[in-house]
């Protein structure tokens, strides 16, 4: 992995604070259009920050949206690597030397309450605090999602890896409006939705057990599934988890969570985290098949999706998850009664370009999904015949991949 710097006005190549130097990859294309940055975690590691401050300062200094959920940061639109390292080398300057010695060595303190919050660096190397320009945009970002303390002496945790990581994983996450207007003025995160879905303070908290969910390291989500599942929450009380191989049954929690969903397509987010916890399928893969075969209606289904898309990112945390999501709209659409005439308007492309804009599908599953045809959920030529509905989608994403090639 190459290296530089933390100050890339230093030359000394023994200078020992150094940081991964930033990588950009650009996806999708015309509206769809973003630039991934697959190292943030290890370059906001380095820089003992969360990820999510230098990706938000990105939005805030281009005037972009941005996500970051399942481990990926996005910064909406095309972005070249050296403008945002430029931004990251501000972002630095601002948020993380120390003004008096120029040490990377800081940590973010936040003192008062209320309006009469601050936030100030706090050098481990000189000992000074220093303020921050409290002006930016960015500030209110922090402050609604402070900095977490560190694990000390755990053993288990990775290097970095908050104490709530370690327990939670990746089911909670921010993200940038989708309506196209940015970030807001005050500067705070456009995520916040109107349909009442869980985030900071609500419900979820409730469900995962703990005050404040925002998570630096997401990167276990599989893991939280086993712990949800060993839990109270994702059964009787006996410390055993809902059978992930009943769902065929017509007392299972899924036959039942689907039967919720299908009389209550309307319900908010907040209210459908509610019943997937009181059935005891939290972090449950399983449970996307029928949020998308029920809840969803099947002339609409790429509108639910964008309606939706803050409560997938909350439900869809891993390679399985996505996969059963998929399965759910392949039962929607070719079970649907109106579904030769769906496919044949290419409504699995449409269905599966919100999901992708939404970031909530990674290429390499759609692309296997797209070409390998199951009988897993519908039969065979019913297969057939919803992702061949899915042709246009995977023309765009070749020719979206051929153009960043060439770029």
């Amino acid at each position: 992995m190459t290296t530089v710097n933390i100050r890339r006005d230093v030359d000394d190549k023994f200078y020992r604070y150094k940081m991964p130097l930033l990588q950009t990859k650009i996806e999708g294309r015309g509206n769809g259009i973003k630039t991934v940055i697959p190292n943030m975690e290890d370059v906001a590691r380095a820089l003992n920050r969360p990820p999510t401050y230098p990706t938000k300062f990105f939005g805030c200094e281009l005037g972009a949206q941005t996500s970051f959920a399942n481990d990926r940061y996005i910064v909406n639109g095309a972005h070249q690597a050296d403008r945002l390292r430029e931004l990251l080398d501000t972002f630095i300057d601002k948020f993380v030397l120390c003004p008096s010695c120029k040490n990377p060595e800081t940590e973010l303190v936040i003192t008062g309450k209320g309006n009469n919050e601050d936030i100030h660096r706090d050098c481990k190397a000189c000992g000074r605090q220093n303020g921050v320009d409290m002006r930016h945009k960015l500030i209110t970002f922090i402050l609604k999602n402070p900095p977490k303390k560190k694990v000390k002496g755990g053993k288990g945790g990775k290097k970095g890896m908050t104490a709530e990581a370690n327990v939670a994983g990746n089911l909670v996450f921010e993200k940038g409006a989708e309506d196209g207007s940015g970030d807001d003025d005050d500067g705070s995160p456009a995520a916040t939705p109107s349909n009442g879905v869980p985030t900071r303070g609500t419900d979820i908290d409730a469900m995962l057990g703990k005050a404040d969910p925002v998570i630096d390291d997401p990167d276990a989500a599989e893991d939280v599934s086993r712990k949800l599942a060993a839990t109270h929450l994702n059964g009787n009380g006996n410390g055993h988890g809902a059978d992930d191989d009943d769902e065929d049954d017509a007392d299972s929690p899924y036959a039942q969570f689907g039967v919720w969903a299908e009389e209550n397509k309307d319900a908010s987010d907040a209210d459908i985290i509610a019943k997937v916890k009181e059935l005891g399928i939290v972090g449950k893969h399983k449970v996307l098949v029928e949020v998308a075969y029920k809840l969803f209606h099947d002339d609409t289904v790429d509108q639910d999706i964008t309606k939706r898309a803050p409560l997938l990112q909350v439900l869809c945390s891993s390679e399985k998850h996505q996969k059963s999501l998929l399965g759910g709209l392949e039962k929607l659409l070719a079970l649907s009664p109106n579904s030769d005439a769906l496919l044949a308007g290419g409504m699995t492309s449409k269905a599966l370009m919100a999901l992708y804009q939404a970031d909530v599908l990674d290429e390499e599953v759609v692309r296997q999904w797209g070409t390998h045809v199951s009988k897993k959920y519908v039969d065979k030529d019913k297969s057939k015949k919803v992702r061949k509905s899915s042709d246009a989608f995977l023309k765009w994403l070749d020719e979206a991949d051929d153009e960043s090639d060439e770029e």
